[in-house]
């Protein structure tokens, strides 16, 4: 069973990540959309409101399902028995640091692959930080996350 795990801090979810996961799809018989906690890292919204709006999002799709995870990403993996990670490429940047990141995770994941798609034109723009900003600076950003995701504006 080929099986992904599509991590990220979904913060919140975009339609670029709505993207990625529906042309993913085809290519594993599972893939868990998993959230990475990292408390380092602060987040706008809490975890149990990112996972429902997973949920809410993703139940749409039959071979995803939505999983939380602490620590290493590659570990997680290994626990569920993922062979493959999904990383979404927007630009040059992303590409360098996300080859970094692959390169490691095979090292340390005992051969973990990373697949990489590219997001599509429409999308390159978008990111959860970006969507975040609007956010919290009172702005609409409705057209940049799924329809089940609401925000008073």
């Amino acid at each position: 069973m080929k099986i992904a795990v599509f991590p990220g801090s979904f913060d919140p979810i975009t339609v670029g990540h709505v993207d990625l996961i529906k042309r993913a799809s085809p290519l594993f018989d599972k893939i868990v959309v998993a959230v990475g906690i990292n408390s380092q890292k602060k987040t706008l919204f809490a975890l149990e409101q990112r996972i429902e709006w997973l949920h809410a999002v993703l139940g749409a799709f039959p071979k995803v399902e939505v999983d939380s995870f602490e620590g290493l990403t590659v570990k997680f993996c290994q626990s569920i028995g993922a062979n493959y990670l999904i990383r979404g490429l927007r630009n040059a940047s992303d590409f360098d640091y996300e080859k970094t990141i692959s390169q490691l995770n095979h090292i340390i994941g005992n051969d973990i692959e990373t697949v990489f798609l590219i997001s599509r034109p429409e999308y390159s723009h978008i990111s959860s930080t970006i969507v975040r900003e609007i956010i919290i600076g009172k702005g609409d950003a409705s057209s940049l996350v799924p329809q089940q995701i609401r925000f008073d504006y």
